[in-house]
């Protein structure tokens, strides 16, 4: 039996309201989101603040340099959009600058278990950056569903970004995770690296690792715009950094991105409706598993339900690898950060945005600040497969961000963080709310499985002797702790809407309880 290393018994308190909430994984993003709301922005306007200042707080999960999805639920109209600005390969990619060092072994540096590519150039340095979506994305989004004035959402980020990245444990642990890689790349090495080493936490006072470029760049966008990221000065900038490092990304391929609306992939159960993005995300596999799950019976799940899962899962899975690539459906597309905010108005947003992996490409352009994607790594680096590396394509990737709504009322938004990982933390976050019936607080201290392939099953140690014992007769069974570091069970943003409270509508927010920064806020 797995013996737990971490000998505490962590608990989070759930955040409740009436005038919105905002879940994110840096406590201080979800105050700029809440003080959104306060100022009478609406659940978008919060989401696109909130993930502006994650990239200062968090900036080795997301930023402007990276891409991803937002599920938006507009309660005016009883609609949902996705926003999709996921990243896309530039156009003048060689497939064959990605050559395989030995067929049928993983890298040790990517979580996909891919083959190792020579030098792991799809996986960090100028060869595995993606063109970035998140700007445009953002942008969209504020432009057609946000209430309050561009430049105003990234005026906390611009404060946060002069004022330099707070040190905590937090940030030194994350430094040295990818300490090694960083060291590799100029820029980022000054920036994250001070005097070589990875920065540390001070007993007095904040340590805070300048920012001045990244804010300049976010200045610029305030008073320029999202397209001068891709067509103007800004665009300019990258583009010389871009062709400084040896990059596949162009000029031309900044100017031909745009983010675009998409209608999401509905799925019922019940009284419930999930709404999820389509495409070459995780959003479909979801929706896969959802149609083959039992169903679930009220109250604490125990092992027939855990059961359900891991089966519904597995078989999802195996399909997804089988089918999904960017050859088999081109109409849509798909470590990273998730957000989630519902406002009193009962308009609800489920953001998800990636650099992918941890700093993503570990290449920081030295004219913006501007961190960029290692999207490249979400191709399959092995040729004549669906989701082969290839020039133009949008690679499949594990984005699920979600809103689901109950008898045709906003309900919740829901997402997570943490790769292959994302798709079982939603996967059971909604079910123990709507199948189980757990409150708020109860869901997201629930133990999970991880299913993130059609071999293995990993189970929370807590789930408890006898439930393991009953899933280990039918399933593969890995027995691992949930622990703070490294995370085994992806990263949950919960934000609630309740139309029918005793006193009115009110709201209820809950972040991972094993990601120390991760809070929500409410007001």
């Amino acid at each position: 039996m797995v013996e737990a290393i971490e000998q505490w018994q962590l608990r989070k308190a759930v955040a409740k309201g009436r005038g919105g909430v905002v879940a994110a994984q840096h406590y201080q993003a979800a105050h700029v989101g809440a003080d959104v709301l306060a100022a009478g922005g609406n659940a978008v306007d919060a989401a696109v603040a909130t993930a502006f200042a994650l990239a200062v707080l968090e900036p080795w999960m997301s930023g402007v340099g990276g891409g991803g999805y937002m599920v938006v639920y507009l309660a005016k109209e009883q609609r949902v959009q996705v926003v999709d600005f996921a990243m896309t390969a530039p156009r003048g990619l060689d497939p064959a600058a990605f050559p395989l060092l030995t067929d049928g072994v993983a890298t040790n540096d990517n979580f996909f278990g891919w083959p190792a590519v020579e030098g792991e150039r799809n996986v960090h340095g100028p060869l595995s950056i993606a063109v970035p979506g998140s700007v445009d994305g953002l942008g969209l989004a504020s432009e057609r569903f946000g209430r309050l004035p561009w430049a105003e959402l990234l005026r906390p980020a611009i404060g946060l970004a002069r004022e330099g990245h707070p040190v905590n444990w937090w940030t030194t642990l994350e430094i040295c995770d990818e300490a090694k890689a960083l060291s590799t790349y100029p820029a980022a090495s000054r920036r994250y690296l001070p005097g070589g080493f990875p920065p540390l936490t001070q007993l007095e006072g904040v340590h805070r690792l300048p920012m001045d470029e990244l804010a300049q760049t976010l200045d610029q966008l305030a008073r320029a715009g999202r397209r001068d990221f891709y067509e103007g000065d800004l665009a300019a900038s990258l583009a010389r950094d871009l062709a400084e490092a040896g990059s596949f990304v162009t000029a031309a391929d900044l100017a031909a991105y745009n983010a675009h609306l998409a209608a999401p992939l509905a799925c019922d159960r019940g009284q419930v409706r999930y709404f999820v993005p389509p495409g070459l995300c995780a959003g479909p596999t979801f929706a896969d598993a959802l149609a083959q799950l039992p169903p679930i019976a009220p109250g604490r799940p125990g092992s027939e339900a855990y059961l359900g899962y891991g089966r519904s899962l597995m078989a999802a899975y195996e399909r997804r690898f089988a089918e999904m690539g960017h050859d088999g459906d081109r109409a849509g597309q798909g470590c990273t950060t998730h957000l989630s905010v519902a406002d009193g108005e009962g308009n609800l947003v489920a953001l998800t945005n990636t650099l992918l992996s941890l700093f993503g490409s570990k290449v920081e352009m030295p004219e913006s600040g501007v961190m960029m994607n290692n999207g490249i790594m979400w191709f399959d680096p092995r040729p004549g497969r669906p989701n082969s590396i290839a020039p133009g394509q949008r690679p499949l990737c594990n984005m699920c961000p979600m809103v689901a709504t109950k008898a045709d009322k906003p309900w919740f938004a829901m997402g997570a963080s943490g790769g292959r990982r994302i798709l079982s933390a939603v996967y059971h976050g909604a079910s123990f709310l709507a199948d189980c019936g757990l409150s708020l607080e109860q869901a997201v201290h629930q133990p999970r499985l991880n299913v993130d392939g059609a071999a293995r099953v990993e189970a929370d140690l807590r789930l408890g002797s006898d439930c393991l014992a009953e899933l280990e007769k039918h399933l593969p069974l890995s027995v691992v702790e949930a622990q703070t570091a490294p995370n085994r069970f992806a990263n949950l943003q919960v934000a609630l809407f309740d139309p029918d409270g005793d006193e009115g509508p009110s709201v209820e927010g809950a972040s991972q309880i094993r990601l120390p920064v991760a809070g929500a806020v409410a007001i």
